[in-house]
């Protein structure tokens, strides 16, 4: 089990690297996304890619200038002998990746993993890799990294707010403990934080309160070629949002794409076309997708199925 977890960690920072780098590359290596025929697309823009790298490499050079935001040391977890203390903001140079350092404190008879449900950056769902091992009786610091490519992904250069679910578990057994209430903590950075989202693109679906705008494809991301998607969840429910019957130029693959929405959040990802069934089926350039969305509630109940939605690319 512990093997297992330990993949889907590595293969979640490569995913978190492949969508981090996608919004970095240059116009040649990527393709807007228009809409085609598509009944559930009510309305379409499309996106000025000039504009939007003018408007990341001032971002970016704000950022440089900016100071490193600092919070208040504060307990935000104590219950049943399990202590939560955020100590710090930290900042890596090395790896120029942000981060908050706790202090985990366990005061029980058993040994303890401390991760993570969900981690929210000024309203939007992050990629999280946070996995704090505590003994017995003892404590520990460990530091909650914000992944720079994450961020940059979400057009985030400002961390104003942090939400987190803790959840918590035998680290043994693989049992769970508790699940902590949303933890909220504020930087000095508060009000000057990024909230507004790149919304460029075209509209594939919204309906319900919820929007997904398809960005672009990127045609050299890690795994292969990527479909960066922005979704609002605009309702009061959590949702999680998967893409089926997934086609591209005709040839049907593989859906790799979960998201998982929180209430009146927002999202950037990205639907994986993995190299090997892009060369099984000879494609070289994604041109035109097909597929239909699943919403779910927490409990992967259907809130709603689309029709096929086609779009294609430019």
């Amino acid at each position: 089990m512990k093997k297992a977890l330990s993949l889907i960690l590595v293969l979640t920072v490569f995913a978190g690297m492949a969508l981090g780098s996608g919004t970095e590359k240059k116009n040649e290596e990527t393709k807007q996304i228009v809409n085609g025929e598509s009944s559930n697309a009510n309305e379409s823009s499309t996106a000025n890619s000039d504009g939007a790298a003018v408007a990341t490499e001032e971002k970016a050079e704000t950022t440089k200038a900016s100071s490193i935001p600092t919070i208040e040391q504060q307990v935000v977890y104590n219950a049943d002998g399990i202590t939560i203390t955020a100590v710090e903001y930290t900042h890596d140079d090395f790896w120029n990746s942000d981060g908050i350092k706790f202090l985990i404190e366990n005061n029980t008879q058993q040994n303890i993993t401390v991760g993570v449900k969900a981690l929210i950056v000024n309203g939007f769902m992050v990629t999280d890799l946070f996995a704090a091992d505590v003994a017995s009786g003892t404590k520990k610091n460990e530091t909650m990294n914000l992944l720079s490519n994450e961020l940059d992904a979400a057009g985030i250069t400002s961390v104003g707010e942090i939400e987190i679910y803790f959840r918590i578990y035998d680290s043994d057994t693989w049992k769970d403990i508790a699940e902590s209430d949303r933890v909220v903590i504020q930087t000095s950075n508060y009000s000057a934080m990024d909230i507004e989202a790149d919304t460029s693109g075209s509209v594939l679906y919204d309906e319900g309160g919820i929007k997904i705008i398809g960005k672009y494809v990127d045609e050299s991301s890690f795994w292969g070629k990527s479909v960066v998607l922005y979704i609002e969840n605009n309702t009061d429910k959590n949702v999680i949002i998967q893409a089926d019957n997934l086609s591209i130029n005709g040839y049907s693959l593989t859906s790799l794409f979960s998201s998982t929405v929180y209430a009146e959040r927002k999202a950037f990802d990205d639907i994986t076309l993995l190299s090997s069934e892009l060369e099984e089926n000879g494609i070289t350039s994604v041109d035109e997708v097909t597929l239909k969305f699943e919403i779910m509630d927490e409990n992967f109940s259907t809130i709603k199925k689309t029709e096929a939605i086609t779009f294609k690319t430019k």
